[in-house]
Order: structure tokens, then C-alpha cells, then sequence
């Protein structure tokens, strides 16, 4: 058995003293039991709020902030769909505050964007499976924190920036954002409104010209956003509180430009041209809301209670696909159509802990979780079934021990069970799939899901541990509906739509000293049923294989003086599955299910109480697959900013790809190979930006 090694070693950026460190005490909500990240028996990466502002000088594109921070993430796309964007080579859970942003039914693609980055004040990263949230977090947890109140009396903010690309600034290319937010507290209320707006102009590459657009899966260049962001919190008493909170999220194409194809031969990228699209223009809109309770002292034990509801909807654009045709209605090959997404997830999530049991050896946490998730696709403009209605609902308890077996050794555990539910109504496929009756039916799944860990800590700044995990989800639901082609088939037979289990091992250590933080992982993640993304005829479909993924992250930053602090992380995965349900991986999963190995380094300083500065590269290695047309050509980009302080307020510069670099995106690369989606990288931007709080 083959299992890779993680080292992960970060800069003392936060010490105050430079001559002690110790392991930071940051509490990883998504843990869903008050876990500090420091003794975590797992791989947890905290994103401060100082570094997301410094990648959204950058670019606001959400997957570019996560791609540039986490090397285990795929590169961004730059596209609205995210598809074949993983974490660890499996799918991550996104949650904003604990919501699930992840349709688990069927998935998108879109679920980085149901909210804009700058009203979120951290975001955490759990690596590897889990299934602490429930359903959906195979590769790991994504964990949005929004921001909070500022206590005291009203407190604003106000933001202001534009982007230009360097080979031609006009009113095409030019995009301009916006942001402003009030909060403050008052006797027992504390409140929040936030609101945001992006239009985004033509994005050019490294040679000056037009990046083709996507008009089918959406594109984030030629488009106009905005975000309003909500809350109303009241401390009942001096132990309990409860929190509202709201955020409306959408983004639409501007619909003002056709796809032109590129050439993979001659390496001529795609690229767009005036023109009018047909149909309309893809869009995103998300609603999620919740109501959080917490009660910090109920008879010694904290109790944390939430209900919560995210409408989405998410139109893809319109084309000839094969899988729309239909004779009946026009010519085959002349049918435009688009598909669009509908799901209304409700749910509950509660836990409630206790931190002094056994002389303060043991702490011990339990909830109960429920979810209903119904979800389906039709075809936009014809208004037919692409993927029926499917009801989804989930009841879920679970249990988790931290318990001090020794004074430097602690041993975690936990046991999570799942009872879920799955009806589908009876529907008729499309032409393309032979116009099959497929019965509908219900399909229940039981699951146990279980996590252990262990931490020895011989000092305050160190520590070693090791964990076992598993994580439970479900297949892409509509893929598989959509492309069944036999008749007399029945849901309630389908075994693709068994759930993913997911088991994830790992060992690591963990070392804080004046100048390194240092954290070493080693981790290996199989399951015996998982699930493989391929595209058929222009639409991607499921295949249920066995897989198993293992890794190397690496990440060094060190804190060379008061001032200046570097850092260099890296990631290498190997990722295979059985092609041929002889029990044996004798296949490598390409770029629509893995990231390339990648190097990021970084560099910031402070050269003035007013003046500030961060560079940062990047490597995405050579990768080549079974299929040699998939084989992937590595590139290098770098980026800069630059933060000076006003009398009042900041002004900040950003360039991205500083170098002007021309290159071909991963995904289109070795993800798929199609004229109309040979995408090339963004070229060099310019972004100038003003702040202000008052």
C-alpha cells in the first residue's frame, strides 16, 4: 500500500513575540465541536482575512482566491462552472456559516459562486473526507465565515476598484467593483447590511486577444454581479444568542459575444467575438438564509441550534447539444436549447457539548442533523424533463469523544449515522436517450460513518497525530436519470445511485518555533464505489468506479524578521481507479477529476507602518494521462500587490500575471478535448482600488 506524505511548514505571520510561539488557538467551527485547529488530527487550513483581500486585488473570481491559496486545489477555470474543480482529487463541501452550498443531487459546478468574497471575514479548510456536515464533503470542508458586527456604535465601509488588462484599456475590457457594508452593536442587538456590485468586462490573454467565451456552462468575464448580505443578531441574555442572517447572490452573462473555436493542434486558443448568442445568457441566483441559536452555558454544556433554507437556481446557456435534440420538435443538429438547475434545500443542524467531563479528561459532543433537498432540470427553452424531481431527505445523529488519555497524548473519536431517503417520479427520457419510460420508485440507504484520531503533544509547540475518516455522498443524481437509454428500467434498481463512501487515512506532526510553523501530513483516500466525471457527446456524464488518491502537500513560510516573511507550499497527487471492474487501479483519472502537482511561493512585506507589499508565483507542473490528447503542458505566473495607507483610507495595486504570461488553462488542457473550450489564460491585469473605513 502506498501512502503519501504531506509537509506542510508556515510562518509565525501573526507572533507577537518573535522569540516564543506556540500553537495557535483557532476554532474550527465546521468541525462542529469546538475543535482548535492546532490539535486537530487532521490537515486544517485557516484563511485570514488579510489574505483574502490580498488574492481580491487580484482577481474576484472565488475559485482564483482558493486555487491560489490551496495547492491541493485545482486550478480556477475562470469559468461560472466550476466542474473538475477538486480538493485533494475528490469533491469539497462548501458551506457559508455551516450552510451546505453544495447541491448534492445535482451538482453544478456552481456552487464556489453563491457569494461574494468580500463579505466573508475567514474561511477554513478541513482536509480529506468528513462527514461531520453531512453529505457531500469527500475531498474536505470549505468553510465560509461571514463577517460579524463590529462592536460599538455604527461602523461603515466602503470599497472601490477597477481592473484593466495592460494590452488594451478601454470600455470593453475596463471592470469596475464596488462593496459597502455598516455594522454595529446597540444594548442587546447587533446588526450588518453589506451589499456589493462587479461588472466585468472582456478578458484578454498573455497575446492581447479576446478569451473565447463559454456560453453554454457560463462565464464569469462579460458579466454583472451583485450580493446583499444581512444580519440581525440578540443577545437574550449574558449565555445565549441568536443570529439571522441573509445573503442574495446573482450573477448573469451580459450575453454580448460568440464563441469562436480554437485549434489544440496548432495551439490557436479559443477566443469570442461581437455577437448575440442565442437564447438567454446563463445566471446564477442564490438565496441562503438561517437562524442560529447558541446557548453557552445550559447546565455546563454549550448548545448550538440552526435552521437554514438556500433557494437556487442556475440557467447554463444554449446550444445544439446532442442531448437536446429532438425531430419532433426541429431538424436534428439545429435544436437550441439550455438546461437550468432548481433545488430548495431545507435543514436543522444541532450539537450540544461539554468540555469538563472526568476532571476536564473528556469532552464530548452530540447532535441530531436533518436535511430535505429537492432538486430538478429542465430544458429552458422547450420547457421539457431533463432530470425529474428527485426528493432527498436525510436524518443524521452522531457522537464525538476527545478524550486526554495521558497528559500529552489525546484520543478523538466519533460515530456519525446517516438514514437517508430518495424518491424520483417516473419520467420519460429525452430522444437522444430512445424516449425510455423509467418507473420511478423510492431508495433508502443506511450509513454508519465513523472517525478516530490520535495527538500526542510533548511541548506547547509541537505535536504528532494520526486519523482515519470517511465521508459519505451521493453520485451526481442527474447524470445519471438523464442518460438511462434502456427500457423497462426502474430507479429503485439503479445501483449508480448508491452512495460514495469515502475513507481517508492520514499521519502528520505539527511544529510552531520563533521564526516556522511547520505541519506534516501523510494521507491516502479509496473508495471502493466512487465516482469518475467523463464527457460524452458535449455533456458530462457518471461513471461508478473504484478509486483511490494520494498526495503530497508541502507548504514552507518563514518569518525572516519583523518585516519580511516568505513562504513556498506545494502539492502532488497521484490519482487512479479500476477501468475495467477487475479490482485492480490500472487507470489514471485526468484533469475533470485531479489537479496537476503545483508550487506556490509568496513573499510579503511591511516596509512602512503605511506601506505594504506581496509577491507571489506560481508553478502548475507537466501531467500527462492514459488519453495522450489530454497530455498537459505545465506554465508559471506571477503576481504582485501593493498596500499604502492614506491620511484617509487605502489605496492598493494588484497585477496579476505580471509577466504577461500566454498560456492554456488546465482544464481545457487535460479535462476534455473540444475546439470550443481550448481556453487561455487571463494576461496581465491592473487593479487600482480605494478602501475606507469609517
Amino acid at each position: 500500500m502506498f501512502v503519501a506524505v504531506s509537509l506542510s511548514v508556515c510562518a509565525a505571520a501573526h507572533a507577537q513575540d518573535p522569540t516564543a510561539r506556540t500553537l495557535d488557538k483557532v476554532v474550527v467551527t465546521a468541525s462542529r465541536t469546538g475543535q482548535l485547529a492546532e490539535t486537530a488530527p487532521q490537515t486544517v487550513v485557516i484563511i485570514d482575512r488579510e489574505q483574502i483581500d490580498q488574492q481580491l486585488r487580484l482577481s474576484s473570481n472565488s475559485s482564483d482566491v482558493l486555487s491560489n491559496l490551496l495547492p491541493a486545489y485545482t486550478p480556477s477555470r475562470g469559468k461560472l462552472t466550476g466542474s473538475g474543480e477538486t480538493l485533494r482529487g475528490r469533491t469539497p463541501l462548501i458551506l457559508v456559516d455551516g450552510i451546505p452550498q453544495s447541491n448534492p443531487l445535482r451538482p453544478t459546478g456552481r456552487e464556489a459562486h453563491t457569494i461574494d468574497y468580500a463579505m466573508v471575514e475567514r474561511i477554513e479548510v478541513i482536509q480529506g473526507a468528513s462527514a461531520m456536515n453531512g453529505l457531500g464533503a469527500t475531498g474536505g470542508t470549505i468553510n465560509l465565515i461571514t463577517r460579524r458586527p463590529e462592536p460599538g456604535k455604527a461602523q461603515q465601509h466602503l470599497a472601490l476598484q477597477t481592473t484593466a488588462a495592460t494590452h488594451r484599456a478601454d470600455d470593453e475590457t475596463i471592470g469596475v467593483r464596488a462593496d459597502y457594508r455598516i455594522s454595529g452593536m446597540q444594548g442587546q442587538w447587533s446588526y450588518l447590511l453589506g451589499a456589493g456590485y462587479e461588472d466585468q468586462g472582456l478578458w484578454l490573454d498573455g497575446n492581447g486577444t479576446a478569451i473565447g467565451t463559454d456560453v453554454t456552462q457560463g462565464d464569469l468575464m462579460a458579466s454583472k454581479a451583485y450580493d446583499v448580505h444581512a444580519k440581525l443578531g440578540y443577545w437574550i441574555d449574558a449565555d445565549q444568542e441568536l443570529q439571522f442572517s441573509l445573503n442574495r447572490y446573482r450573477i448573469r452573462a451580459d450575453g454580448d459575444y460568440l464563441t469562436v473555436p480554437g485549434d489544440r493542434a496548432s495551439r490557436r486558443p479559443t477566443t469570442s467575438v461581437r455577437g448575440t448568442p442565442p437564447g438567454t445568457p446563463a445566471w446564477n441566483d442564490v438565496w441562503t438564509t438561517g437562524l442560529h441559536y447558541t446557548h453557552h452555558d445550559l447546565a455546563g454544556m454549550t448548545l448550538q441550534a440552526m435552521v437554514f433554507n438556500q433557494e437556487f437556481e442556475g440557467l447554463f446557456g444554449a446550444d445544439r447539444s446532442s442531448s437536446f435534440q429532438d425531430p419532433e420538435i426541429a431538424p436534428i443538429g439545429t435544436l437550441y436549447d439550455q438546461s437550468r438547475s432548481l433545488a430548495s434545500k431545507w435543514g436543522a443542524k444541532t450539537s450540544l457539548g461539554r468540555d469538563d467531563l472526568l476532571d476536564g479528561r473528556l469532552k464530548l459532543t452530540s447532535g441530531i442533523d436533518g436535511l430535505w433537498d429537492t432538486g430538478e432540470q429542465d430544458l429552458y427553452a422547450t420547457g421539457r424533463t431533463y432530470v425529474p424531481e428527485s426528493k432527498f431527505r436525510s436524518l443524521a445523529a452522531f457522537v464525538q469523544a476527545d478524550y486526554r488519555l495521558l497528559p500529552k497524548l489525546t484520543l478523538q473519536g466519533g460515530w456519525r449515522h446517516e438514514d437517508a431517503k430518495l424518491r424520483i417520479d417516473s419520467y420519460r427520457t429525452l430522444y437522444r436517450f430512445n424516449r425510455v419510460e423509467v418507473e420511478g420508485g423510492e431508495l433508502s440507504f443506511q450509513q454508519s460513518l465513523r472517525n478516530a484520531g490520535l495527538v500526542y503533544a510533548p511541548s506547547d509547540t509541537f505535536n504528532v497525530y494520526t486519523s482515519y475518516s470517511e465521508g459519505f455522498g451521493m453520485p451526481d443524481v442527474g447524470r445519471v436519470l438523464r442518460a438511462i437509454d434502456t427500457p423497462g428500467t426502474s430507479v429503485a434498481d439503479l445501483r449508480s445511485l448508491e452512495p460514495i463512501l469515502t475513507r481517508n487515512a492520514e499521519v502528520g506532526a505539527r511544529l510552531r518555533t520563533r521564526a516556522w510553523d511547520v505541519d506534516v501530513s501523510a494521507f491516502q483516500s479509496r473508495s471502493d464505489f466512487g465516482a469518475r466525471v467523463i464527457a460524452v457527446d458535449g455533456a458530462f456524464q457518471l461513471s461508478r468506479e473504484k478509486t483511490a488518491i494520494e498526495g503530497l502537500d508541502a507548504s514552507v513560510r518563514y518569518r525572516v524578521n519583523e518585516a519580511h516573511r516568505v513562504g513556498l507550499s506545494y502539492a502532488w497527487t497521484r490519482a487512479r481507479y479500476d477501468s475495467d471492474a477487475d479490482g485492480r487501479l490500472d487507470a489514471r483519472l485526468d484533469g475533470l477529476n485531479v489537479a496537476p502537482n503545483r508550487l506556490i511561493g509568496t513573499w510579503s512585506v511591511q516596509w512602512t507602518p503605511t506601506l505594504s507589499s506581496f509577491v507571489q508565483g506560481q508553478v502548475a507542473f507537466d501531467r500527462s494521462f492514459d488519453d495522450p490528447a489530454k497530455t498537459f503542458d505545465g506554465y508559471a505566473l506571477l503576481d504582485a500587490g501593493l498596500d499604502i495607507g492614506l491620511a484617509r483610507g487605502k489605496v492598493s495595486l494588484g497585477i496579476a500575471n505580471l509577466l504577461d504570461r500566454q498560456y492554456i488553462s488546465y482544464y481545457s488542457q487535460s479535462a476534455l478535448v473540444e475546439p470550443a473550450r481550448y481556453f487561455a489564460g487571463r494576461g496581465r491585469t491592473v487593479t487600482v482600488g480605494y478602501r475606507l473605513d469609517f
